[in-house]
């Protein structure tokens, strides 16, 4: 079984000189129940179809399936999607040996910034750039699947 354990920051300040490169994402949701969500996604040049599980008590560690898909089928597929779609840039940005992936929200969701870092168990340690802020792991307003159904510019 192939798990993700990730954790996710709101971002504080300009993180953007630091990026090694960045990428246009869109996405949408087939299925966004709660324990599961299957998700089609355009990112650069590629496409994917994931399948993601309920996260643990946590918040940090969930079941993660991926597999890469042509775009043509990816633009299909997306047209099958729930409403709503996500739009972001997403921002590739090292510190020590860790990539973070900062996500930039565009359309429904513009203002958010929030950055992701991929670990190999819950309790490893990294290191944390001046620009990170608050944790925001296991709150599910900030799960992309989410934000689809209620964007971060209606929020109270």
């Amino acid at each position: 079984m192939a798990l993700e354990i990730e954790r996710k920051f709101l971002v504080n300040g300009d993180f953007k000189q630091y990026a090694s490169a960045y990428e246009e994402v869109v996405q949408g949701y087939l299925s966004s129940v709660t324990g599961r969500t299957v998700r089609v996604r355009i990112k650069g040049d590629k496409a994917y179809i994931t399948i993601k599980g309920k996260s643990n008590e946590s918040g940090v560690t969930r079941f993660e399936w991926e597999k890469e898909i042509s775009i043509t089928d990816a633009r299909e597929l997306l047209k099958l999607c729930e409403p709503g779609m996500i739009d972001k840039v997403r921002y590739y940005i090292r510190s020590g040996r860790h990539t973070f992936e900062v996500d930039e929200f565009h359309g429904e969701n513009e203002g958010l910034i929030i950055a992701e870092i991929e670990l190999s168990s819950e309790d490893e340690q990294f290191e944390k750039p001046n620009w990170l802020g608050k944790e925001v792991t296991g709150d599910r307003r900030y799960y992309n699947s989410s934000l689809v159904k209620l964007p971060y510019t209606k929020w109270q």
